[in-house]
């Protein structure tokens, strides 16, 4: 008797959800670290005060550092384990059902939003461009993407069969759509921030 047909392992969807939630997992981490070090010697610089303009110091130290009163970093140390376990679960090959799947899209969704709003104070407020929080930037949104593509072209989310097939179109430029997405918070920083003036 032969064994029933298996789908195959999403090899690269899972080990790019593994290596993005590692990078995030150390940049969160990264930033923690400063945060505790500012605490125990607040006059002390951190390795990642660059300039000015690059600096930790002054994201860590601003209300906004703290939004929910506890360093924001605190968030990614513990939300960027699910890719990882994710990732891991797809490997082994596990299947998750479908409200696990949207759970884990509203995760990203969340995510985007908490960055998007961390972007606009950073250039917009604080006038300053953390090291530790760009990485944490830059691996979100490839994350948000490779997620919210795949769900919907899955059929994870009631949609048309035109949106799943544009979404599966999507997939293979996520490259792409993430460097566009790169260029846009350049522009917007260099027209706010003149970065260019500080190289």
């Amino acid at each position: 008797m032969r064994d029933a047909p298996t789908q195959p392992r999403p090899v690269v969807f899972a080990v790019l959800l593994i290596v993005l939630g590692v990078i995030g997992w150390i940049a969160a981490f990264a930033l923690t670290n400063d945060k505790f070090a500012a605490l125990e010697s607040p006059e002390a610089g951190l390795g990642c005060d660059f300039s000015l303009l690059v600096q930790c110091s002054a994201n860590l130290d601003s209300p906004q550092g703290a939004i929910f009163g506890f360093p924001n970093p605190l968030i990614g140390v513990a939300a960027w384990i699910a890719p990882i376990v994710v990732g891991a679960g797809l490997l082994a090959g596990a299947r998750f059902d479908r409200w696990f799947w949207a759970v884990f899209n509203l995760g990203f969704v969340l995510a985007l939003v908490f960055v998007g709003w961390l972007i606009a104070t950073s250039v917009f407020a604080l006038g300053t461009l953390c090291p530790w929080c760009m990485l944490t930037w830059s691996v979100v949104i490839p994350g948000f993407w490779l997620v919210t593509l795949r769900n919907l072209r899955e059929g994870v989310f009631p949609v048309p069969a035109a949106v799943r097939r544009a979404a599966g179109a999507a997939y293979g430029w996520i490259p792409f759509i993430t460097l566009v997405c790169y260029l846009g918070i350049a522009v917007i920083a260099q027209l706010r921030l003149n970065v260019l003036a500080y190289l």
